[in-house]
């Protein structure tokens, strides 16, 4: 076949999946979700989740918990059933076709760098306690950003040496660092219970329950829970991935759920009540924890907090940078980008240029930022919109090439659609100021598209096949600029939220269709 030819399976399998190495079991696969999970996202999505809704953060936390199970299941099905390095990039690539596999691609590239620069940033504002010159008001410094980048470099240069290496260090990383957060539960609430502060500040909902459903986007909630894709990510290294990439995914996502929704509690009990005087959005703690703990005068708890607040991001970052450069690979194996960055190296079974290529581009990310909440503002918008053409992916597998799919999940007919339109809200509900800047990214990578391709493929056919990416991404913005999360109202509640269902829904059913008759080529 030609290299020109457009329909799946004319072209040789790219990349260079025979030199990855299945070496991850269960316990290190748990390792990984967990690893990926408890990293900065404990140290302040309480604090910004209380800052953006109040109490009913918590209400946040558990609707953002279920929401992400649903689409684990998606995730779980295809990752068993069709395990690939990347396969969040793949999927959509080989059931949609190119330009999917380009929009995902490009998401994925802008996700990976942002969460390595957020996790840089993290550790780097709780460290300014020791290493002061670092954060100074409210942003980090040029100090701070290049402590941030030599970090990067050190847990790439950690992740260069081979996934067995990777997974005996993050398993010892993760069981270390799982202690941290429990202890400051405990400390916390022995020192200062004030159930009062429900009502304090406003009431249990402050800002309105809006503020809740954004909240599980702009505040970190997803991006705190958003690591359990790790193992899935790394599916085609794991010993037997039918078997253990479902247990470790859910019992990562459960315990950790649950872990949160107990600190985020724990944060709203434990904060003084005179500090509440100007509401939850008039805290302005910079190290949630550690300065929380020192209020409180627990100042041997503030040097755990602080200690940890290095150890669980770099821990986490260290999954990141794992996980991340099989993205990177995947997307290159969709040729969104220069083959070069599809080699895995023979002798140690690691996409060595993939993992540079995403250093570089973190950094880019980092240096111009102010810190964390700067950076997963759209990291959360950009998870959730790959994971609604995951969810796409799966339907279509299922409705013309089931042999890709596990069968271990059940009711994936209707599994996949709701994780479509759950991950669909989430998307909308990040809000305005964030989708405004994330999905004109998005458009303009299928500019990029049309551009590269040109000559290469039947456009003309491409583009139709993925006619339903370009309407999704459209109504996604329409919808937000005049619904009532940060847009004009013109689209008053709950009718803006409905639209988006009925959109989304219909949406599902169009990107079936295409990939269907792409797969039938």
């Amino acid at each position: 076949m030609t290299a020109t030819a457009t329909g799946p399976g004319t072209r040789p399998k790219p990349g260079q999946d025979g030199n990855l190495r299945r070496e991850l079991g269960f316990w290190s696969l748990t390792g990984v979700a967990f690893g990926g999970i408890i990293g900065s996202g404990w140290l302040f999505a309480s604090f910004a989740g209380a800052q953006a809704a109040g109490p009913a953060a918590v209400i946040s936390w558990v609707i953002g918990g279920a929401s992400l199970t649903l689409i684990a299941l998606v995730l779980i099905e295809l990752g068993a059933g069709t395990p690939e390095a990347g396969g969040m990039v793949r999927w959509p690539r080989l059931a949609n076709g190119p330009l999917a596999g380009t929009l995902i691609g490009w998401t994925m590239l802008l996700a990976v760098a942002s969460t390595m620069a957020a996790q840089a940033s993290a550790i780097v504002q709780y460290a300014n306690r020791y290493l002061p010159g670092m954060y100074e008001g409210d942003a980090l410094t040029v100090k701070g950003r290049l402590a941030g980048a030599s970090l990067l470099l050190l847990l790439v240069i950690l992740n260069w040496f081979g996934v067995k290496l990777f997974a005996r260090l993050n398993l010892l990383v993760t069981v270390v660092k799982i202690c941290v957060p429990l202890l400051t539960v405990v400390a916390l609430l022995v020192s200062s219970f004030h159930p009062g502060n429900v009502s304090a500040g406003g009431g249990f909902a402050p800002y309105g329950w809006s503020a809740a459903l954004t909240a599980i986007a702009s505040a970190g909630i997803v991006y705190a829970i958003d690591g359990f894709a790790s193992p899935i990510e790394l599916s085609a290294e794991a010993k037997n991935p039918r078997r253990d990439i479902p247990r470790a995914v859910l019992t990562a996502i459960g315990l950790s759920v649950l872990l949160h929704i107990v600190l985020q509690l724990t944060f709203i009990f434990a904060v003084p009540p005179d500090a509440l005087g100007s509401g939850w959005r008039g805290l302005t703690f910079a190290s949630p924890f550690g300065e929380l703990a020192l209020l409180l005068n627990l100042s041997w708890l503030a040097a755990v907090v602080y200690a940890d607040a290095v150890f669980s991001p770099g821990g986490s970052t260290y999954v990141t940078v794992a996980a991340g450069s099989r993205e990177t690979y995947a997307v290159a194996k969709n040729e969104a980008l220069p083959r070069r960055f599809a080699v895995v190296s023979q002798r140690v079974g690691v996409p060595r240029n993939a993992m540079a290529l995403n250093y570089v581009l973190s950094v880019v990310v980092l240096l111009p930022s102010s810190g964390w909440r700067d950076i997963i503002t759209v990291v959360g918008a950009l998870a959730l919109l790959s994971y609604s053409l995951c969810s796409v992916a799966a339907g279509t597998f299922r409705a013309a090439a089931p042999e890709r799919l596990a069968g271990w999940v059940r009711g994936l007919g209707w599994i996949a659609p709701a994780g479509f339109v759950v991950a669909s809200e989430l998307v909308y509900w990040s809000a305005w100021e964030n989708l405004r800047i994330a999905l004109p990214e998005l458009l303009a990578a299928v500019v990029l598209f049309a551009v590269l391709r040109r000559h290469r493929l039947n456009l003309g056919a491409e583009l139709r096949t993925g006619a339903w990416l370009l309407g999704y991404l459209a109504w996604l913005l329409l919808l937000s600029a005049f619904g009532s999360f940060g847009g004009t109202g013109l689209i008053p509640a709950p009718w803006d939220t409905v639209a988006v269902a009925l959109c989304a829904l219909s949406t599902y059913r169009w990107g079936v269709r295409s990939g269907a008759a792409y797969l039938r080529r």
